[in-house]
């Protein structure tokens, strides 16, 4: 599970989306068995709750009143988790009271509430979530997934080089997120030496190639339990090259087996390291320190760094021993 990125986002905020999927559950719906198609000449009467109007007739909802019906969600997890729980499927009031832990007398207003909006209606014994009850929860489900990636990820967006991340980034929702601390301000470097240490197999793409990654790699590649294969910057070559024991370490890595790295010309904008299923990328700020590491085995990641390895590999050169003299 990811570490948490302290978030204190009002829980009433919203995207344009989810306020459009709101719009339409509020607008469109006509009873538990017809959706009025878009763009239909319709017209019905406000529906009012307590005095105030929750929606208005289509063609006149505002903003506001969309909004209105966003907080009304927000405010209460249970109304979260009831309509979420009859979206997946059809429930009495007593099999709800035992998935939300909602009293009964909670049940009963949440449910009418939602009866009034047509999210919800009632078959005999067993509530059933309509067609736009539905299409909230879904939105909502969405909405929350995205707001919970974002507050793992706010403070680090800044450092994410997501110019070249073709891939959504709610699939870092499940990331392990490391940051550097007062007693361990090499965490991140550490987080991908321990992936390294135990990979049997390794690619990289990267800017830099740090001492202790090297040390790490040259002596498993050499010992024959690590397969490596790199994409360098012509600037991280050079820079092992001008210190002679990073030059000898790096020359004894190419005589490994089972190891080949090439050397890019044009500059590599990320840090990424592929340990067998694993993505890992460090980050740093514009300044060059390091802020935090992010790795993660979702699949769609992974298929993005595979791609983008086979990209720079293909554009890239052979590094032999003998370019490290020159």
């Amino acid at each position: 599970m990811a570490a948490k990125v302290l978030c204190q986002a009002q829980r009433h905020t919203v995207t344009l989306a989810s306020c459009e999927i709101l719009l339409f559950a509020a607008e469109n719906w006509n009873g538990p068995e017809t959706v009025t198609p878009i763009g239909a000449d319709v017209r019905r009467p406000n529906r009012c709750r307590n005095g105030q109007r929750f929606c208005s007739a289509v063609g006149h909802t505002s903003m506001e009143s969309v909004l209105e019906e966003v907080e009304f969600l927000a405010r209460s997890e249970n109304r979260v988790a009831v309509l979420t729980a009859l979206a997946d499927q059809r429930r009495t009031r007593r099999e709800l009271e035992a998935d939300t832990d909602a009293s009964q007398a909670t049940l009963g207003r949440i449910l009418g509430d939602f009866q009034e909006r047509s999210w919800v209606r009632k078959d005999g014994s067993e509530y059933i979530a309509t067609a736009t009850g539905k299409l909230v929860a879904r939105g909502l489900t969405d909405l929350l997934e995205i707001l919970e990636t974002e507050c793992e990820l706010r403070g680090l967006v800044r450092y994410l080089p997501t110019h070249a991340m073709d891939f959504d980034l709610r699939h870092l929702a499940d990331a392990t997120i490391t940051t550097p601390t007062q007693t361990r301000p090499n965490a991140p470097v550490k987080r991908l030496l321990d992936l390294v240490g135990a990979a049997g197999e390794v690619r990289a793409f990267s800017h830099a190639f740090n001492e202790q990654n090297l040390t790490v790699v040259e002596r498993r590649a050499s010992a024959g339990e690590l397969s490596f294969a790199g994409v360098l910057s012509r600037s991280a070559i050079e820079a092992l090259a001008d210190d002679p024991e990073l030059r000898d370490r790096l020359r004894s890595l190419l005589d490994a087996p089972d190891t080949e790295i090439h050397v890019r010309e044009e500059g590599i904008p990320l840090a990424v390291t592929i340990t067998d299923d694993t993505v890992h990328m460090l980050l740093r700020d514009e300044t060059g320190v390091l802020r935090a590491s992010i790795d993660t085995d979702d699949e769609a990641v992974r298929s993005w760094a595979s791609d983008t390895f086979d990209h720079y590999w293909r554009t890239a050169t052979t590094l032999t021993p003998d370019d490290l003299d020159q």
